[in-house]
């Protein structure tokens, strides 16, 4: 089964197309499933739209919602249409996304750690002047939010598990091994997956989210995976879908999975 769960729209302000744009990319890249994972809102704001450039504004929410799914409506038979989301994960505002998200029936929602210390992941100056011990406790502290994040029960797939990668390429050669393999061991005993996210060709790093050397070790703690080109054009749909799932079969995976109604479908690679 071919699927891409990781899809964005005009609505986050840096995407491009609309939502039907997407599925239609699936149906020609030959996907069983898509899901159409936007950003959320910046709940924990005050204002209406935070940050215009990267979010959809709060009363948006629900139009993105009867739009998706209308269109599930509208395509079935020819593509399943997955209503997804991709939520920020910030401790203190956990609850307030819980409970938000929560109003709406999300087939499955993403947690991606985009912030660590109140700065981008993607901010490549962060690391400007830091010693090597100060990097090696942001990378630690990186992982302990992607660890909490799973163990919060919010959501179903973890996104790009190392993208804090993507703008500073030296990033992987940060030691952190033990937060890692700690972060894994917490996903696998919590039954979320990870995507593998192709979408780090657009960033300084190259390459796939997360590494192979991260998803060996994911295998070996018996975390699941799934597929999320994480498209900003209709053009990425499915982007190397095939080449991962070679790479995951060589790793070791015999499977991945999709979700629908929250539920884990697990399929043979």
């Amino acid at each position: 089964m071919k699927f891409d769960l990781h899809t964005h729209h005009f609505r986050c302000g840096h995407a491009d197309g609309n939502i039907r744009d997407y599925i239609e990319a699936g149906i020609e890249a030959g996907l069983q499933a898509i899901g159409i994972s936007d950003h959320t809102p910046y709940f924990g704001s005050e204002l209406e739209q935070a940050h215009p450039r990267i979010a959809m504004g709060k009363s948006e929410l629900q139009h993105y919602v009867a739009e998706v799914l209308a269109l599930k409506e509208e395509y079935a038979g020819k593509i399943d249409v997955l209503l997804g989301i991709e939520s920020d994960y910030f401790p203190t505002h956990a609850e307030l996304y819980r409970t938000t998200l929560g109003q709406y029936p999300f087939d499955y929602i993403i947690g991606s750690v985009h912030h660590t210390e109140d700065i981008s992941i993607f901010n490549k100056t962060r690391w400007n002047g830091l010693s090597n011990a100060r990097k090696i406790e942001v990378k630690e502290g990186y992982y302990a939010l992607i660890a909490e994040s799973a163990r919060s029960g919010m959501f179903q797939i973890l996104g790009h598990i190392d993208a804090m990668k993507g703008n500073y390429p030296p990033f992987s050669e940060i030691i952190a091994d033990h937060a890692i393999d700690e972060a894994l061991q917490v996903i696998a005993g919590a039954n979320v997956a990870i995507e593998i996210n192709t979408s780090g060709k657009t960033k300084l790093s190259g390459g796939w989210y997360p590494s192979d050397a991260i998803l060996e070790r994911a295998n070996h703690y018996g975390v699941k995976v799934t597929f999320g080109s994480d498209a900003h054009i209709p053009g990425r749909v499915a982007d190397e879908l095939d080449l991962v799932r070679t790479r995951l079969r060589e790793i070791g995976f015999t499977d991945w999975v999709y979700f629908k109604q929250k539920q884990m479908q697990v399929v043979p690679l």
